[in-house]
């Protein structure tokens, strides 16, 4: 990979995604690409960034293949807790019924998931409209969250009384969600730079640790257009190394990276 590769993939992902891959990722770019040449056949980038330039099949894969996808349920597990704890509390209080809940890069599912079985009592009743949307730019890792299956590996992530309750077993090294939780959550394939369909408002945002991905001009432009769907008594909620310091004036900080519209 040459600095002219490098710097042609930078660019595109860039783009495309808004993420910055500063220089100390050219290893990780070229062993993430590699593997991607190889199934294509290309003996070089020069080769690869040429065929992204005039095949736009080959993008969402070239994506892909970038994103990092590290995660495991109840990651940050304060913020389920301030979930279940305190928004709970506010929001049973509520006369309006309706509920909507936003986790805007959810990888393999487990964040989503996390959060259904975190308000599945109460909420997950015919009083109440609870629903949760779950977003992410790359294809591959919605398709693991729409099947909902996960390694036993993944259960010890999962406090007892949510697993004995909601995990069900499937095969023999596998396990599932009951149908209550999966049926809370909606799977989307979203680009955080591209038009946002949905109308809001939405009473918790999940963001979290996706702003490392961004430049500071880009992470305003996002924050902002949260603030616009989110409701006056929402919540915004990242990653446990962000923050919206010098990003925002709209919003106001409750502690433990978690956020309220400043009203």
């Amino acid at each position: 990979m040459s600095s002219a590769d490098f710097e042609a993939i930078r660019q595109l992902a860039y783009k495309s995604t808004g993420i910055v891959l500063p220089a100390r990722k050219k290893h990780m770019v070229y062993s993430r690409l590699s593997r991607r040449l190889r199934q294509l056949g290309e003996t070089s980038f020069a080769d690869y960034v040429q065929r992204l330039q005039r095949d736009e099949t080959e993008l969402p894969v070239f994506i892909n293949a970038l994103t990092t996808n590290l995660t495991y349920f109840f990651r940050e597990g304060h913020h389920f807790e301030y979930l279940k704890d305190k928004i709970t509390q506010q929001w049973l209080s509520r006369p309006n019924k309706r509920l909507r809940v936003w986790s805007a890069a959810c990888s393999t599912g487990e964040e989503p998931y996390s959060i259904a079985m975190t308000l599945a009592h109460p909420f997950a009743t015919n009083e109440w409209d609870l629903k949760i949307l779950a977003t992410d730019l790359d294809t591959n890792v919605l398709n693991t969250a729409k099947r909902g299956i996960y390694s036993d590996e993944k259960l010890s992530s999962i406090p007892s009384e949510y697993a004995n309750k909601y995990a069900k077993r499937q095969g023999e090294h596998d396990f599932t969600l009951s149908p209550l939780i999966r049926q809370l959550v909606h799977f989307k394939q979203l680009n955080l730079l591209d038009a946002w369909p949905m109308k809001g408002p939405f009473d918790v945002i999940f963001c979290r640790n996706v702003f490392i991905y961004f430049d500071h001009e880009t992470k305003k432009r996002i924050i902002a257009r949260f603030r616009q769907l989110l409701a006056d008594d929402g919540y915004l909620i990242v990653g446990h190394s962000e923050t919206l310091m010098q990003l925002s004036d709209e919003f106001v900080f409750e502690g433990q990276t978690i956020y309220r519209p400043k009203l």
